[in-house]
């Protein structure tokens, strides 16, 4: 069966937006710090590289390797949106889950405006793909499908936000994962994959 997994950027308080739903504060350190390590995330999951930035980082051929498929909230999907990029993750089949989006917002986009579970669900019954499921975010959405998450890949990043959205944001259900990887970079950010117990 396929795994949903969170793949995902986090701040030392657990938050992966600031309360605006900004990002542009997480820290990448000084130029060849960021490059290398840009270059390190871009080739382990080419496919979180989002269409509009793929050719710069030259990916426009790269084929998936861990997901085909994208799941996201109104949050995560908004930025692209509204920059134009009505389908910011074209690599990949895109689900939008809002009950508030417009339906034909891009025909490459499947809005689902509620039952994030059994959407997931669904998914992960899938045969043949061969590849699993990225949930890009939010924390609203996180938190519903906390019961399907097979694995996290948490990029922590060296920076306390003091509020913002929370990386899971849903009912009081202590979940036990274990960390399987764990990579250090110089630029002071730490990518840990985690497996449910």
């Amino acid at each position: 069966m396929r795994k949903l997994v969170y793949y995902v950027a986090v701040t030392l308080d657990g938050r992966i937006a600031g309360p605006g739903g900004e990002y542009d504060f997480f820290p990448l350190g000084d130029e060849r710090q960021a490059a290398a390590y840009s270059a390190w995330t871009s080739a382990a999951y080419p496919e979180t590289v989002p269409t509009a930035h793929r050719a710069a980082l030259g990916l426009d051929d790269a084929p998936n390797r861990n997901f085909d498929t994208v799941v996201m909230g109104l949050g995560a999907y908004r930025p692209g949106y509204d920059a134009g990029f009505t389908s910011p993750y074209a690599h990949l089949r895109q689900y939008v889950v809002s009950s508030t989006l417009a339906p034909d917002v891009d025909p490459a986009v499947t809005v689902v405006p509620g039952g994030p579970l059994g959407l997931v669900r669904a998914l992960k019954r899938e045969e043949g793909t061969g590849l699993d499921i990225w949930l890009c975010g939010g924390g609203r959405l996180a938190g519903a499908l906390l019961p399907e998450i097979d694995e996290l890949v948490i990029k922590n990043y060296p920076v306390v936000a003091g509020a913002g959205i929370p990386a899971f944001d849903g009912p009081f259900d202590p979940t036990v994962f274990a960390a399987a990887e764990r990579t250090a970079f110089p630029n002071g950010v730490t990518l840990t994959r985690l497996t449910r117990r």
